[in-house]
């Protein structure tokens, strides 16, 4: 099974194949001020099953505080 997801904007797409490795729940501060809810879901996908279908050129890394660190 492949799923697929987009950005909000819609610029970037990427696809993931078969089932992820792991799925969990967090309420920590962090996530919750990421996500602007009360608990963030999550899934962890190989490497190898994920790829950036569209858009990759605006893909850029950022750092919200001195310990976190997003990237593609």
């Amino acid at each position: 099974m492949t799923h697929v997801g987009k950005c909000f904007c819609g610029a970037v797409e990427l696809k993931v194949d078969g089932a992820p490795e792991a799925m969990g729940y967090c309420h920590c501060s962090s996530c919750r001020s990421w996500s602007g809810g009360p608990i963030t879901a999550s899934s962890l996908w190989k490497p190898n099953a994920v790829r950036i279908s569209a858009g990759a050129k605006h893909i850029a890394s950022f750092q919200k505080t001195p310990l976190s660190r997003a990237r593609p």
